[in-house]
């Protein structure tokens, strides 16, 4: 497998190149204690082919990576979070024009708190991601007016189950963007916070259908 670590001014991070006929990017973003071999596995499932970009979240909360801040369980440190999210976008960016990536075709895979973050990427810096597959999320912050997210189509999965993410805060996330413009499907499942085959799936179902990562 063709792969880079990469440490800089930015992010640590891992890029793996797409095969020659797929135009698709993930960037992949773990949850809390994770980092930039995290998500790997999922994203080849997800889409096969594809080029990863997988970043390690820079703040560290009792040693674990995270993306942002967070003042307590489900209470966020808006000003980290809006910080965090701009040097996000710009990393992403700047690797998309480095590596000769389309910027039409930028997927963000996120769990938990990765999850969080690409909800963030798309509320904070819409069109940049074409679209997102969002496990476990929340709602990051509620911007005082909503972007324009017409063209960007979003999975989200969530846990009924799920002892840290209130069914209210996912259904009031996919509302948000909903009233912006995008395509949001939602898959429920009877599960906790530790993601399912069933989902994984279902993800990879949706992603094969919705982005042509093929030129035809």
């Amino acid at each position: 497998m063709d792969a880079t670590t990469a440490s800089g001014p930015e992010f640590i991070h891992r890029f793996i190149p797409a095969a020659a006929d797929s135009r698709c990017t993930l960037l992949l973003l773990h949850g809390t204690g994770g980092n930039e071999d995290d998500l790997l596995p999922l994203g080849r499932e997800l889409a096969p082919g594809a080029a990863l970009l997988s970043p390690r979240g820079k703040v560290l909360e009792r040693g674990m990576p995270r993306f942002f801040r967070r003042l307590a369980e489900g209470v966020f440190d808006l000003d980290d979070l809006r910080v965090r999210t701009d040097e996000l976008a710009a990393f992403v960016t700047a690797a998309v024009a480095q590596r000769g990536l389309s910027p039409d075709h930028v997927v963000a895979v996120g769990f938990s708190n990765g999850a969080n973050i690409a909800a963030s990427l798309l509320l904070q810096h819409p069109g940049l991601l074409r679209g997102a597959v969002l496990f476990r999320p929340m709602v990051p912050f509620e911007p005082a007016t909503l972007p324009s997210l017409t063209g960007t189509t979003v999975f989200v999965a969530a846990g009924r189950s799920d002892p840290l993410i209130p069914e209210a805060q996912t259904r009031r996330l996919t509302a948000l963007l909903r009233a912006g413009g995008a395509d949001v499907t939602e898959h429920w499942v009877a599960a906790g916070h530790t993601l399912t085959r069933q989902e994984v799936v279902a993800a990879r179902e949706w992603f094969t259908t919705t982005f042509p990562c093929h030129p035809s």
